[in-house]
């Protein structure tokens, strides 16, 4: 019987509804309010319902009746999504900020009020809400105390809501105040005042009609500047011959760097699909079971390119010497060993694993992703860490596996090599460093050196201020470069020695308080490295090695590329000399081991998929690169090649740079020919009275190529006579009688 009516009361029992459910009900009946109330104000004829309900908002919140159907939609949209298990962060400061500024602007409302009661019983001010606000701080505080404490309620909501600090405010408040009246003194001025902007139809000339921030003449650097730069920069018209640039004395410019907002656009992540990671958690743990390989997926890091499984070995049973049964860990070699299993049951190639994480207790293995995610260099720029990195030579690398941006500093690497295979992405990330320097930097902060033997990838950065002379795409033309570049590197270390300063960043603090110029870094570029050690191994070898141990101090840094990573051309003393190295797809484990000495590069997706070594740690971090179009690289050379304007040039005359090298070059050609071992040479062959290649190899212990040299400079020089053959010696003539050619080829020699 006890059974019998037990059974009854469970049949008789409602249904029980869900927490989830209720929230979705509460949901659409605040969204419904939040419509029907909107509806209600844009009307004009209401029914009792709507004009009751109306009238009960005005009497209770007076003006913020107009506000409170966005609030009440918005916690409404919130709900229904929670209960529909979709949920949207909603943070908690945000949510008390807005709190915070309703509760304030109704007591502000009122608290400024002549009849604050008959102002809340007619539906204004802030209602009887912002009445009793106002009136009760009044009654506690005072006049003044009940001013403060609104006022102070106002700007605590502000800094909750936005995430900013009091000074931030105060700044942004200042900066407006400022821009206001700029604009109104540029509105109040006469047509005649106001400097014409560019009449060419270029988007630099566009975007920066569009600013409105070149309404007034802008000057250009003069030929001849101060302090220990020397000539940086000589503005021409293209065409217009090197040899005689004008020269405008003008005042130094006030550079403005340009808004990247403008220029870098948006794009949008795509992100997989929980049931598609749901399916490859449980193929990944079957598969390592199947293999006899316990282990379990912990953890799941989606990023734009692959997608990271962590994976916890775990325990097996195994017999010791003894016959005892212990539970062992599984070996993290046994799951490295299963990759192409893996792969063959993901259906996805290649798969790299990664054991174990750095500093995680995981096993990595990472799988690539169905569609590939654009990294835009506007996401990288714009996130907090990039932001918060202070260093003008900060730039944006791209998103690791888990979607997090990484930014490095290149004052810190100081030097970056780059490699890979054609198409995987490196010229791509070469214009991605360039345009962040160039975001980050003005002329008279930074200074670009670009060798470009492919002649097409850098050749789109001509006439920017940056550069110090036009891009260098000469083969020939790359050792005389290299030098100048070395012969700067010593006459900074003379000139911080004569002020008794360390570094760059110490002397150009001396010479701000000395209000004195400064020197800019300097940050050489090199697209290919394979052809100039094709050309001149031994010199370009030794000039970028002596520039990496010892232009750090001095503000110069290294950025090489090369797609042919081999041993001839990226050479032990090189990769020394280079910690920070990225490396992006490879065609084999030996160009890997080359430019990682490890391998895995092998087994990169391309595309901007690549393993970044930074200088301070061994460990490979594995990144999608930043991408930015031509169109954006567009805009940003355009806005630095036209401005600023010259008063003394065309209308959108490019600058253009005068090659700074030219006197280098100059001694090189004087010096062609001349070796040191000349003078000694000529002694030689005087004392023994005949000269021959065998004669300088044996005296001077030197090698036939140097021998043979020697001796056709003297020749050239009219010491010695021709070859006469036959193994005789060469006729050596008197000082008194040197001649281009000896009329006797049988007086010399033996």
């Amino acid at each position: 019987m006890t059974k019998h009516r037990q059974n009854k009361r469970r049949q008789g029992r409602s249904p029980h509804i869900s927490m989830n459910v209720w929230m979705e009900v509460v949901g659409v009946v605040l969204l419904a309010a939040a419509v029907v109330t909107v509806l209600s104000l844009l009307s004009f004829s209401r029914s009792t319902v709507t004009g009751t309900w109306l009238h009960l908002l005005r009497l209770a919140f007076g003006w913020g009746a107009y506000v409170l159907p966005v609030g009440l939609g918005a916690v409404g949209l919130w709900l229904f999504l929670y209960g529909f298990g979709h949920p949207i962060g909603m943070p908690g400061k945000g949510a008390v900020g807005v709190l915070l500024l309703f509760l304030g602007g109704l007591g502000t409302l009122h608290y400024f009020s002549v009849a604050p009661q008959q102002l809340a019983s007619a539906g204004g001010g802030g209602g009887h809400l912002g009445w009793w606000v106002s009136q009760f701080l009044i009654d506690a505080l005072g006049d003044a105390g009940a001013f403060l404490v609104l006022l102070s309620v106002l700007v605590i909501g502000f800094v909750a809501l936005l995430g900013i600090s009091v000074m931030d405010m105060v700044r942004g408040a200042g900066k407006l105040w400022k821009r206001l009246h700029l604009w109104y003194q540029e509105r109040s001025r006469g047509p005649d005042e106001v400097a014409p902007l560019p009449t060419d139809d270029s988007p630099a000339a566009r975007l920066m009609s569009g600013l409105g921030e070149s309404k007034r003449p802008v000057t250009t650097p003069s030929v001849k500047r101060p302090g220990p730069q020397g000539d940086l920069l000589v503005p021409r018209v293209v065409g217009e011959a090197p040899q005689a640039p004008p020269v405008v004395a003008v005042q130094p410019t006030e550079w403005r760097l340009p808004p990247f907002e403008d220029i870098l656009e948006r794009t949008t992540d795509q992100e997989l699909s929980q049931a598609e990671i749901r399916s490859r958690v449980r193929i990944i743990e079957e598969t390592l079971a199947n293999f006899g390989v316990p282990a379990k997926v912990v953890e799941v890091n989606q990023g734009p390119a692959v997608t990271q499984f962590g994976v916890e070995p775990g325990f097996v049973e195994r017999k010791d010497s003894f016959g005892k049964t212990r539970t062992v860990k599984v070996k993290v070699n046994r799951i490295s060993a299963l990759a192409n299993d893996l792969a063959l049951s993901l259906a996805a190639s290649p798969i790299r694993i990664e054991a174990p994480v750095p500093g995680r207790s995981l096993v990595g293995i990472e799988v690539p992703n169905v569609s590939t995610s654009l990294v835009s260099l506007r996401s990288v720029v714009d996130s907090e860490a990039f932001q918060k990195a202070d260093s003008g030579l900060r730039i944006a690398l791209g998103q690791d596996v888990a979607g997090q941006p990484v930014v490095a500093d290149l004052a810190q690497m100081p030097h970056l090599l780059i490699a890979g295979a054609t198409g995987s992405g490196k010229s791509v990330c070469i214009n991605a460093i360039t345009a962040c320097l160039l975001l980050n930097n003005t002329p008279d902060d930074l200074r670009l050196i670009m060798v470009d033997p492919k002649m097409v990838e850098l050749s789109n950065f001509n006439g920017i201020p940056h550069l110090l002379v036009p891009v260098v795409i000469e083969v020939e033309r790359v050792v005389a470069t290299l030098k100048w570049v070395t012969n700067e590197m010593d006459r900074r270390y003379r000139v911080f020695s004569k002020s008794s300063a360390r570094n760059l960043e110490t002397y150009n603090q001396m010479m701000e308080a000395q209000g004195a110029a400064r020197l800019p870094s300097i940050v050489v570029i090199v697209d290919e490295l394979a052809d100039l050690m094709m050309v001149a191994p031994e010199e370009v070898e030794r000039s970028i090695c002596r520039i990496a141990q010892l232009a750090r101090a001095t503000g110069i840094h290294l950025v090489i590329a090369t797609q042919r990573p081999s041993v001839d051309v990226v050479t032990g003393l090189i990769k020394a000399n280079f910690p920070a190295r990225i490396s992006f797809a490879v065609t084999s484990q030996v160009d890997s081991r080359v430019i990682l000495d490890t391998t895995g590069a092998e087994k990169l997706l391309g595309r901007g998929d690549m393993l970044y070594m930074a200088s301070d740690s061994s460990k490979m971090l594995r990144l999608q690169g930043c991408y930015i179009s031509d169109a954006e690289l567009e805009k940003l050379v355009g806005y630095w090649r036209h401005f600023p304007a010259s008063t003394s040039l065309p209308p959108g005359a490019p600058l253009v740079q005068q090659p700074l090298w030219q006197e280098v070059i100059a001694r090189e050609k004087e010096a062609a020919g001349q070796d040191d071992l000349l003078a000694r040479s000529i002694e030689v062959v005087r004392e023994d009275g005949r000269a021959s290649i065998s004669l300088l190899q044996r005296r001077l212990r030197i090698g036939y190529s140097r021998a043979a040299r020697l001796i056709d400079t003297m020749e050239e020089m009219g010491i010695i006579g021709p070859e006469v053959g036959a193994g005789r010696g060469r006729v050596v003539f008197p000082d008194s009688e040197q001649k281009a050619k000896s009329s006797d080829p049988r007086g010399g020699g033996e």
